[in-house]
């Protein structure tokens, strides 16, 4: 059913006149987009066409754009690593190794 909506899309896509546009993406990002569309059976290209075509139809972006809500406990734990951060008295290892070796000099 995706694949067929997809070509579907397609095919009306070049009746119609192109238009090129440009955008900025960075690098790790596109790349990770290029290997998945790759597995789609798609192009950007086509991928930038459908997602255009999906802001379209639902009237804006086809999913929710929203901050993350985190829970108290989440929230305190957030905290309790700034807090712990800040503290003069902390010490950060450079290796799992010389963590190791402080844990067993105490």
């Amino acid at each position: 059913m995706y694949t067929v909506c997809i070509r579907i899309i397609l095919k009306g896509a070049d009746i119609m006149a192109k238009s090129p546009t440009q955008i900025r993406i960075d690098s790790r990002t596109k790349q990770k987009a290029i290997s998945l569309f790759n597995e789609l059976g798609i192009d950007m290209s086509s991928a930038v066409n459908i997602f255009l075509r999906q802001c379209i139809l639902h009237g804006g972006l086809p999913f929710n754009v929203e901050l993350p809500k985190f829970n108290a406990e989440t929230l305190a734990a957030i905290e309790e690593g700034r807090r712990i951060s800040r503290d003069p008295d902390t010490h950060a290892y450079t290796s799992v190794e010389e963590l190791k070796q402080a844990l067993l000099s105490d």
